[in-house]
């Protein structure tokens, strides 16, 4: 369950009666939208359905069965979700629409790059003074990978940007390859992987080309700076052997 402080009241008012429950936001809306496919008890604050939330009142038994067919309030709570409309305080919008902004921050940051610098990375303050200049507007109830499209349209006339992968080939020499290539393989998505004849391991590896920075200090750090790195641009050419 979630603490109180993080969850949002969901109303619905049917049959005469209100109906009110405590949920995680970003679970209320998923619900909303049918996208729900986790554990409702993980993503509600009380497992109770309330006539008054914040003064703790239930509705009636007869209530519920009347406008449910049940009361069980681990099957109404969806339906009070889904039907019903969520209720958030003007300090809990902003919250929530601090906590996004930062999400739509990191997650450019992690993808993008700049074209015009050799694909250089963007840090993120820069992609956060981007967006303060071109105005974006963080929407607190909508998830943050629908309004990534909408954020790079609005940043590609402030500041040269794309979204791209980087296929890297890196060489760990053997007395390093143990455990620095189970680190290396979790980084991103390993797509081939071979143990040398000399016992050092080559991976090639995809990963958000605004992670390129985060790679070479972990590749860095697992081979105390040994380490060969390429960046693939054909599939069969690696170039380590």
């Amino acid at each position: 369950m979630i603490s109180l402080d993080e969850a949002v009241t969901a109303r619905l008012e049917s049959h005469g009666a209100r109906f009110e429950v405590l949920v995680d936001p970003d679970a209320a809306l998923a619900i909303k939208r049918g996208e729900f496919d986790g554990d409702l008890e993980e993503v509600i604050a009380a497992e109770d359905v309330f006539e008054d939330a914040s003064r703790g009142d239930r509705p009636a038994e007869s209530d519920l069965e009347k406008a449910f067919g049940t009361t069980d309030p681990m099957e109404i709570i969806p339906q009070v979700i889904r039907k019903g409309e969520i209720q958030i305080t003007a300090e809990q919008r902003r919250e929530m629409q601090e906590q996004k902004r930062r999400q739509l921050i990191n997650t450019i940051a992690r993808n993008a790059v700049n074209p015009q610098m050799d694909d250089a990375p963007h840090p993120p303050e820069r992609i956060e003074r981007a967006l303060e200049e071109a105005g974006f507007k963080v929407d607190p109830m909508e998830p943050v990978e629908n309004q990534v499209d909408d954020a790079l349209d609005m940043l590609r006339p402030v500041i040269p940007i794309r979204f791209d992968e980087v296929v890297m080939a890196v060489r760990l020499p053997a007395n390093f390859a143990g455990k620095g290539q189970a680190r290396v393989r979790e980084f991103g998505e390993l797509e081939r992987e071979e143990w040398q004849n000399d016992g050092s391991w080559v991976g090639v590896v995809r990963y958000p080309a605004g992670l390129q920075n985060d790679f070479y200090d972990l590749v860095n750090e697992v081979s105390s700076g040994e380490a060969e790195t390429r960046i693939v641009k054909d599939e069969d050419d690696i170039g380590m052997r």
